[in-house]
């Protein structure tokens, strides 16, 4: 089930990135040295002749070079993102081969945008620039702040990671006829789940597979209203605006998509929202959701609800050595979890719709400030990581102490394992990302194993499972963001301050009386209207009237 899909209409659980404008006009006239190519960086192939045209590295570079590579930090408890047994491996088995540096800058999971332009600002920016969705990279484009690739470079340095994404770079990866951004690769397969407390569910005469609609969804949380088990949980809507997927209509025509889903910009203005907004502004007055919702700003301060065992839904990235069951277990020895349906958030008569995510991960950008050697440092890291032996030992660890291999070549992960290699609760995802969002196998059937175990938290291999299964249900109903292939102006200009304001208007709406809704949800359209909405929403018009998007 999609963090971006429908279940997040429940339970408004999103990813929190503070935003902030800054590192505008003309950076690019200050970069370091250009690529080599850079003329014709627009050419759809590597030239034959790329190998004879850039400096030979192979043994390492003359004078050292520092390496700056973003890192998410998560607040793990015990883990420091950069400096672990991991990051000391890389340095040792990449950096020190190739006389390079390599420093990790850690990036806030939950304002990555503004450690990003402070970053910028400062000039301390790693060399990598990313973000998970094109509006935000587009973004970045506009700022200014990334340098025009040449494809014939990255085939040089990097050959095993261009033949894995050659052909997505090439059809993603121009803005204004420029080759800008390089990718992670994105296996259809996604982790987010939605929890719900089952004893719960159970406690008050129902199923969980009864909850079919989101008016069977309300008939549960007014019984556990009556009974005093506790609230459905909430956060404040920031920076990832799905939440209405599943009041629109189905089929979705694309120029209406096109127009009005947009994660870096929310939609205030449509029906879908109305819908969306008079079911929460429901469900506050009614005593049904966190009444504090608007100030669960970070995961940390939902997740804590639902350990304390005062919310009974919890959304989350499902992994095996996740401490939230166990958690919420040591308060409350009964409690017992299921997945939530993907119906559950959807009115009568619509679809479970959800946002399906583009055919790449990491979206990703060279920093106009990086030098040409620094440039070609990170092609060699990226390919020095896509080479299977390290992109296993990155994911797995060390055999014989984080895993043993099992006669189909899977690492069966040793659950207990607390020693200097131990993994972070990601599985160090946020290192091999930057070349693929999930670890694969040869075989489809070992990779399909690799999910379950990698998912399943001891004793609840069921959850993973359902995960897969409700991932392939509701396929689909997910359907991607437009990309644009132009820069919104206007998304760039506004989108910091409308996303302020929107937070101020949306919870002003959820927390008025339900007699007075209509009027107030009224007023904030005209203040979000005008406040910039509508130059965007007229500036997206004419790239959707014009061909400009897919």
């Amino acid at each position: 089930m999609s963090k971006k899909g429908f279940a997040s209409t429940l339970i408004s659980l999103f990813v929190v990135a503070g935003l902030m404008a800054g590192c505008t006009g003309n950076n690019n006239g200050n970069s370091s040295e250009p690529s080599p190519s850079a003329s014709n960086a627009a050419s759809n192939a590597p030239s034959d002749t790329a190998e004879s045209k850039y400096p030979d590295y192979s043994k390492g570079f003359p004078e050292k070079v520092t390496l700056q590579i973003p890192v998410y930090e998560r607040a793990f408890e015990g883990w420091n993102v950069t400096d672990n047994y991991y990051t000391r491996w890389i340095q040792k088995e990449f950096g020190d081969k190739n006389n390079i540096e390599v420093k990790f800058v850690p990036i806030t999971r939950s304002s990555e945008v503004t450690d990003y332009e402070q970053l910028l600002a400062s000039h301390k920016a790693p060399d990598i620039i990313f973000h998970y969705d094109m509006p935000q990279a587009l973004a970045y484009y506009g700022e200014d702040v990334m340098q025009e690739l040449d494809y014939d470079e990255i085939a040089n340095y990097a050959p095993t990671y261009w033949n894995n994404m050659g052909e997505t770079i090439k059809q993603y990866g121009a803005v204004d006829g420029k080759n800008v951004f390089f990718f992670a690769a994105r296996p259809a397969v996604d982790n987010f789940v939605t929890l719900i407390r089952k004893d719960w569910v159970e406690k008050v005469g129902m199923k969980v597979e009864d909850l079919t609609s989101l008016e069977k969804y309300n008939e549960m949380l007014e019984k556990w209203k009556a009974t005093g088990l506790g609230v459905s949980g909430g956060s404040l809507l920031q920076n990832n605006y799905t939440y209405n997927y599943a009041f629109r209509d189905w089929p979705v025509d694309p120029k209406y998509r096109a127009l009005y889903s947009d994660l870096g910009v929310a939609d205030l203005t449509t029906k879908d929202t109305e819908g969306y907004l008079r079911n929460l502004n429901h469900q506050y007055n009614a005593g049904l959701v966190d009444k504090e919702f608007y100030l669960r700003n970070d995961d940390g301060k939902i997740k804590a609800e639902f350990v304390a065992g005062k919310t009974g839904t919890y959304g989350f990235y499902l992994a095996s050595n996740t401490d939230v069951l166990t958690a919420t277990l040591k308060n409350n020895p009964d409690a017992q979890f299921a997945v939530l349906p993907g119906t559950a958030g959807v009115p009568d008569g619509k679809k479970p719709q959800g946002r399906a995510y583009w055919p790449f991960g990491f979206i990703m950008g060279i920093n106009y400030e990086s030098s040409a050697e620094e440039r070609a440092a990170v092609w060699m890291y990226l390919e020095w990581m896509s080479k299977p032996e390290n992109l296993f030992y990155l994911q797995n660890g060390v055999e014989g102490q984080n895993y043993t291999l099992d006669g189909s070549g899977l690492a069966v992960k040793n659950a207990d394992f607390k020693g200097e290699s131990v993994l972070s609760q990601n599985n160090n995802k946020d290192y091999w990302a930057l070349v693929t969002e999930a670890a694969q196998y040869a075989d489809p059937a070992v990779t399909r194993k690799a999910y379950l175990q990698n998912w399943s938290p001891p004793g609840y291999e069921n959850l993973a499972e359902e995960v897969l299964t409700n991932y392939d249900k509701y396929a689909e109903f997910r359907t991607p963001d437009a990309l644009f292939s132009v820069v919104l102006e206007k998304v760039n200009e506004y989108k910091a301050d409308l996303n302020s304001l929107f937070q101020e208007l949306y919870v002003k709406v959820v927390l008025a009386p339900e007699d007075q809704f209509d009027k107030v949800y009224e007023d904030a359209k005209k203040t979000y209207l005008d406040a910039g909405y509508q130059e965007i929403l007229d500036e997206k018009q004419k790239a959707i009237d014009a061909g400009q998007f897919k």
